[in-house]
């Protein structure tokens, strides 16, 4: 076999793991959409802030640990860090049991928060590498696949979560907690049934994740260095002694702060915001996957699209501008509207369609921000990951203002997001220096 051809399947067998990686980052992240609301049933939780919890948990670890990540990374190598994170997501799977046995929402917390722990692992190490194994002008459309194994894995996940662990008899004992109907012991118990379901779901997860950390371990997928792949174009870069020294990938952790959160808040609260129309977790369980296969529509154009017809630039341009128009029209419009036999106002179709717009800003941002960095790639790229603890506190603050405001109002967090997304999709990726130099 010549060195082409040999090049060339090993390529494609980079990106097929690296695909997989993504759709377990997808299924993983996004069942979160569906945990919140049942939590709230299960273990009785009394506020919207106690309910966003779960992602606060969740994306936490992503700031607390994704430096100690990269580190790793530089010990460790590619492949066998992404190993040892899936390792840990697995043991964030079996917390799932002794949590359940006891009903107890720390303890599912600090599950969640292993979970993270695992995940931001994988994202310092598998986005850096999906960025440089090819031409830096084409990163976007690679993230735009790998963005699709993502995001269809999310539109099953809170699917496959209700398919296996609310019952017929859970949706009743749901419906019986929430009408007041049950009361004492007698509730108490219906809840430990309720919850009990998530003990074999997340048994066969954490199996699964262990043996494919050994799978993707022993695959025949190059072991890369992003210190050495991901090398400065110029000698300007070689005069920087220190990450802070690239503003492009400082305020580009701040956009994936914005972007990232703002995202989470669009899926994972609109089945609560369509609850307040009076419509049940059963009808509602398929908006965060419409929100999701809108998604996927928008990376599909990306990856017709980026680099031959439009810039990675323009893409993010385009996106954000958007954004920022349909985050409008979720706080200014109201109005009764019948969409997939849902009677709701028209505010939370404007939410789903968010999705749109936020297929492609993940992968506009990332090439961008962590161009020629060279020895600070994997660091840069733990920067990048860390921003992603956005999904951790804007939801927080979404609670707060839906608890104090309403629900329609809280969404006016998402305007700022947008508007900062705009000036780094114009100007601040192009910032080179933080100061002119005389």
């Amino acid at each position: 076999m010549s060195e082409t051809k040999t090049a060339g399947r090993t390529y494609i067998q980079s990106l097929l793991m690296t695909g997989c990686l993504f759709f377990i980052f997808g299924f993983v992240s996004w069942m979160n959409s569906i945990l919140i609301p049942y939590f709230r049933i299960a273990c009785d939780l009394q506020n919207e802030v106690q309910s966003y919890l779960v992602t606060f948990a969740f994306y936490i670890a992503y700031f607390v640990f994704t430096i100690p990540a990269s580190l790793m990374l530089n010990r460790t190598g590619f492949k066998k860090g992404v190993k040892y994170g899936l390792w840990i997501m697995a043991a964030g799977a079996a917390l799932f049991v002794p949590a359940a046995l006891s009903r107890t929402y720390g303890l599912f917390l600090l599950a969640l928060f292993a979970l993270g722990t695992g995940l931001a692992i994988l994202q310092t190490a598998a986005n850096p590498f999906v960025t440089i194994i090819g031409p830096i002008e084409s990163a976007a459309r690679r993230i735009s696949i790998m963005g699709i194994c993502n995001k269809f894995a999310g539109i099953i996940s809170p699917l496959v979560f209700s398919a296996l662990v609310i019952r017929q008899s859970d949706k009743t004992i749901m419906d019986m907690v929430t009408s007041g109907a049950l009361s004492g012991a007698g509730r108490e118990a219906a809840l430990d049934e309720l919850i009990s379901g998530v003990i074999v779901p997340y048994i066969c997860l954490a199996v699964l994740l262990f043996i494919f950390g050994i799978v993707f371990y022993r695959s025949s997928i190059p072991d890369i260095d992003p210190r050495r792949d991901n090398r400065v174009e110029d000698g300007e870069g070689l005069e920087r002694k220190s990450i802070f020294h690239y503003p492009y990938l400082i305020l580009g952790a701040i956009a994936m702060f914005c972007h990232t959160g703002s995202q989470v808040i669009s899926i994972d609260t609109s089945i609560r915001y369509a609850a307040t129309m009076g419509v049940g977790l059963d009808a509602a369980k398929i908006l965060p996957s419409l929100t999701l296969a809108c998604i996927l529509v928008g990376y599909l154009c990306g990856i017709v699209l980026i680099p031959k017809y439009l810039s990675q630039q323009k893409a993010l341009l385009g996106c954000t501008s958007l954004g920022l128009v349909l985050s409008l029209c979720v706080v200014l419009t109201s109005g009764t509207v019948r969409v997939f036999g849902l009677d709701t106002d028209i505010s939370l179709w404007f939410l789903v369609l968010l999705g749109i717009p936020n297929s492609l800003i993940y992968a506009g941002i990332w090439p961008l921000a962590i161009r020629n960095l060279g020895r600070f790639t994997n660091l840069g790229s733990s920067m990048l990951v860390m921003g992603l603890c956005g999904n951790a506190i804007l939801p927080l603050i979404y609670g707060a203002l839906a608890d104090r405001f309403g629900f329609q109002q809280g969404y006016w967090i998402l305007i700022p997001c947008f508007a900062y997304l705009v000036f780094y999709a114009i100007y601040g990726h192009r910032i080179e220096q933080w100061r002119i130099r005389k």
